[in-house]
């Protein structure tokens, strides 16, 4: 299997992908969209967390820390990415809005087709080889293709098949899953999350730059006098983000060759994989805390 997985590793993280942007838009109509115009203060709030804040706290990690080049870009993968579907999940356990949350996470998966490629030149480029050349135009190619055009194909399918929809996007969703399962299997498989080969103090940084996304989320938002509802969107926005397009981005920057280890490429999956794991129990952890707060109205900014 390992030898399989090594071949195919490209179309594996390609068609995981594409069934998860299958599954989130089955689930969305056109008419979710108007919110953006109805709370262009939270969109716009979000918008600028997702792609100036997040890039902005990786920068400062990258430039004061001495971490290895493969945890540098994992970091800046996570930070180029938007924000997951699962977010719009934990933003309605949250008794967050789910709506808002929605528009964002559209919001910035399209906006990804151009700043995705421009994030991660500006973040990494000093920690490639100097032959190496940002495949800006592949990147934006694969998010059009394996995210954005899915995305609509989903859409497609709730308004043309409504009774089926929800089933199509359970089955997609649980599909990803598989691919993400198969990803890890054949990468252990491989050997190429060791964790006997990564400095402690390393991933103690690593986890630290993690807290510091989920505090930023948490924190920074209460500054800009949304109503609660609105907060617990963007800082599950910014929390929960789009891991399988990182694992795609990750295989796009490395092509895998038989008989070739590539520790870099190693270290940047082990470093997505070990953020994906923290954003699920932070996003846990959110959805319980915010649960047993009121949800308050006030301050909210339609306009």
């Amino acid at each position: 299997m390992v030898a399989w997985y090594i071949e195919y590793e490209y179309w594996v993280a390609a068609v995981q992908l594409v069934l998860a942007m299958l599954g989130m838009g089955a689930g969305l109509q056109i008419a979710d969209f108007k919110n953006v115009a109805m709370q262009p203060k939270a969109a716009s709030i979000g918008l600028l967390m997702q792609l100036i804040v997040v890039p902005l706290v990786a920068l400062g990690f990258i430039v004061l820390t001495n971490l290895p080049s493969g945890m540098v870009i994992g970091m800046a993968i996570v930070a180029s990415i938007p924000g997951g579907t699962v977010s719009n999940i934990f933003t309605f356990m949250a008794r967050g809005n789910v709506p808002l949350s929605i528009s964002i996470t559209t919001l910035t998966s399209i906006a990804c087709l151009v700043t995705t490629p421009i994030i991660l030149d500006f973040l990494i480029s000093d920690y490639m080889t100097d032959s190496f050349v940002m495949p800006a135009k592949k990147v934006a190619i694969e998010i059009g293709l394996c995210l954005l055009l899915p995305l609509g194909l989903g859409m497609a399918f709730l308004k043309r098949l409504p009774n089926y929809a929800e089933r199509f996007s359970n089955l997609c969703v649980k599909g990803s899953l598989v691919g993400i399962g198969i990803i890890v299997i054949g990468s252990l498989g491989a050997g190429r999350l060791n964790f006997a080969n990564t400095s402690g103090d390393d991933i103690g940084v690593l986890c630290v730059f993690i807290l510091s996304l989920s505090l930023v989320g948490i924190w920074l938002t209460k500054g800009f006098g949304l109503a609660s509802e609105d907060n617990r969107a963007i800082e599950m926005e910014v929390v929960v983000r789009n891991i399988n397009l990182g694992f795609l981005l990750k295989v796009s920057l490395f092509p895998t060759v038989a008989g070739q280890s590539n520790p870099v490429a190693d270290m940047a999956l082990f470093s997505m994989l070990l953020y994906g794991a923290w954003q699920m129990t932070m996003g846990i952890f959110l959805i319980f805390w915010r649960r047993r707060q009121p949800v308050s109205t006030a301050g909210a900014s339609i306009n």
